[in-house]
């Protein structure tokens, strides 16, 4: 067998759409979080290949699930992850949850129900947010407002590459109920540009996406970390600020993603509010700031 490494689609931390063990996270934590991440960015990249078939992929996921549990050692980032969880006296749960989103994404193309997007989410994105907080050793209480965000951050992903994930993988997570109930059909995701029923049924996604987002503020007040705070602060703003333009953009067509600079500006704006906020006592603010400014 190949090593899942060498399938690698060569996408790391810093393309993703918000902050991953970015410099404000205490160094004692980083490398465990990025350890983390790579693992999950190897099942990722094997559940998204382009030419294995549907049962090599399930295999080399099968093979990443028990070297993290202890049968093996033949994939490094499976190994890696496992000792650097052994070290801090951590079980694999979520990441072991997260290879159960995987294997949806091989074998599950479309999507019926919200309700089903949302348990998809469960083991995609979900799981990430948890074990961040476990890491820095906040309250499992924060794991409700941060399933939230998590969500809301994994449907906004959705939102933004449907049409690519569509052409490239035939893959749909847009539920068809929201989809029929527009008039829309998962073919005119292969249009240059969205036709007026999937713009509305794009654009009504955004806006439960947009509630999900809400429904998750309180996280950046309820954890206690300093540094997590801030860096929690910065990936609410990202989401934020994407989810406004998915609101009111057409993503066949338009830019739906942060540049650098935006990302940039986002993030020094994001933090030093936090920042004050956490000095002064003040509850955190919603960003209100317009979307065309993203």
């Amino acid at each position: 067998m190949t090593s899942a490494a060498e399938l690698r689609s060569g996408k790391t931390h810093r393309d993703e759409n918000f902050p991953v063990a970015s410099f404000i996270i205490h160094p004692r934590h980083r490398a465990l979080i990025l350890s983390f991440y790579d693992f999950v960015r190897t099942a990722d990249d094997i559940a998204d290949h382009p030419t294995l078939a549907p049962a090599e992929k399930l295999a080399y996921l099968d093979v990443l699930d028990a070297e993290l549990s202890g049968q093996g050692d033949t994939q490094a980032e499976a190994v890696n992850l496992r000792r650097a969880l052994a070290e801090r006296g951590m079980p694999p749960r979520h990441a072991l949850d997260v290879l159960i989103a995987f294997r949806m994404d091989v074998t599950k193309l479309r999507y019926e129900t919200w309700d089903e997007v949302m348990h998809y989410c469960r083991y995609s994105a979900m799981p990430v947010g948890r074990f961040v907080l476990d890491v820095h050793g906040e309250s499992t209480s924060t794991w409700a407002a941060s399933d939230a965000i998590c969500a809301g951050l994994q449907i906004n992903n959705h939102l933004q590459d449907c049409a690519k994930d569509f052409k490239d993988l035939n893959r749909v997570y847009l539920p068809r109920d929201a989809l029929a109930a527009s008039g829309a059909s998962v073919e005119m995701l292969a249009e240059a540009a969205a036709p007026a029923p999937l713009l509305k049924c794009l654009h009504a996604l955004a806006g439960r996406t947009e509630t999900l987002l809400n429904d998750g503020r309180s996280l950046v007040a309820e954890v206690r970390d300093f540094r997590l705070g801030l860096e929690v602060s910065i990936i609410q703003a990202f989401a934020a600020r994407i989810v406004r333009m998915l609101k009111v953009r057409d993503p066949l067509s338009e830019r739906v993603h942060l540049g650098p600079f935006e990302m940039l500006g986002v993030s020094l704006g994001a933090a030093s509010s936090e920042t004050v906020r956490r000095a002064t006592g003040r509850r955190a603010m919603p960003d209100r700031s317009p979307a065309h400014d993203a």
